[in-house]
């Protein structure tokens, strides 16, 4: 019961996303992520979805941040990269896929590396803050840790690189898939 409430709620959230990149209204995301649990190896340190946003938008490491990073041999100009560098997608075309068998597939991947605290419905949390991350036309995995739909979400700070590949992936197959349809239209097109 609680699994088809989360999916309702990601399917009101990302249809809400929808109709105010129309211009018809907007709906605030309630319940974005506060915390970021960002594991390495055995460490782990929670902080503030905050602090991570502006170790992201400015370089700037926390003196907790800068300490685990160095223990866990991490480079923070990788990490900040891996955080903020975009991945054009289609708002409406990347929800699509995200419903898809395909979609769940590849939910299912990143959920390896971004997930809830309770390991319950991370495809639906993550579906959802994907969406309502690519209402600009892109997505950052800063982005989708701000717009997670849970108070706190874990993150595989050892795996971080895998879940930007997997949006990068994703950004490709939806743009061949989009190739594909246009060259169809063109041939049917050119048929009639």
């Amino acid at each position: 019961m609680r699994l088809r409430f989360l999916h309702l709620a990601a399917a009101l959230v990302a249809s809400s996303v929808f109709l105010s990149s129309n211009g018809v209204f907007e709906i605030p995301v309630a319940n974005a992520a506060e915390r970021v649990v960002l594991r390495y190896r055995i460490f782990r340190q929670s902080l503030s979805v905050a602090e991570l946003a502006q170790f992201a938008e400015t370089g700037e490491l926390s003196r907790s941040l800068r300490s685990n990073l160095a223990r866990a041999g991490q480079d923070p100009a990788t990490v900040r990269r891996y955080l903020t560098e975009p991945v054009k997608v289609n708002p409406v075309f990347l929800d699509r896929v995200l419903n898809s068998p395909v979609g769940n597939a590849l939910l299912d991947e990143i959920s390896q590396v971004i997930y809830t605290p309770s390991r319950r419905a991370d495809r639906q949390a993550l579906r959802a803050a994907l969406v309502l991350s690519a209402r600009d036309g892109q997505v950052s995995l800063i982005e989708v840790l701000q717009n997670y739909p849970t108070r706190e979400v874990q993150v595989d700070g050892d795996r971080l690189e895998i879940a930007y590949r997997q949006l990068r992936r994703l950004s490709g197959n939806i743009q061949d898939i989009l190739n594909r349809g246009a060259r169809v239209r063109d041939l049917l097109n050119r048929v009639s």
